[in-house]
């Protein structure tokens, strides 16, 4: 598989890290601290891989949510490092009509919903 400059993704992935703003990571790889973190970051990867958007506007993208973010006043300690992957996924799918605001707004609600049902300790399911 390449990807939309027509390089084999393969042949990116090893720079993953500098172009995603070096992600929380320990020596065996992408540091999660929950669930959602790392569906969040296997999302990011498959659309790039099927040509959705390259790194480059994926590192955009995020710059831009962690920017907007410490602009709001966020400390930048790296506590909502996936907060900011979230809202510039979120911001890319909808610039190339994967999702649209209503989507987005129907799924907050759903998954708060989800919550509040969910005893305290169990996953959360949608």
């Amino acid at each position: 598989m390449t990807d939309t400059e027509g390089r084999p993704v393969a042949a990116t992935i090893p720079g993953l890290g500098t172009a995603l703003l070096h992600p929380p990571a320990d020596s065996s790889g992408p540091v999660f601290k929950a669930p959602w973190e790392a569906q969040a970051f296997a999302i990011t990867l498959s659309l790039h891989e099927h040509g959705v958007f390259s790194w480059n506007e994926w590192a955009g993208a995020l710059a831009q949510a962690i920017r907007d973010a410490q602009a709001a006043g966020d400390s930048d300690t790296g506590e909502t490092y996936y907060q900011h992957w979230l809202t510039a996924l979120e911001r890319i799918a909808t610039a190339k009509g994967l999702l649209n605001d209503t989507m987005i707004a129907r799924r907050r609600i759903e998954w708060e919903n989800a919550a509040r049902r969910t005893p305290h300790g169990k996953p959360i399911v949608l």
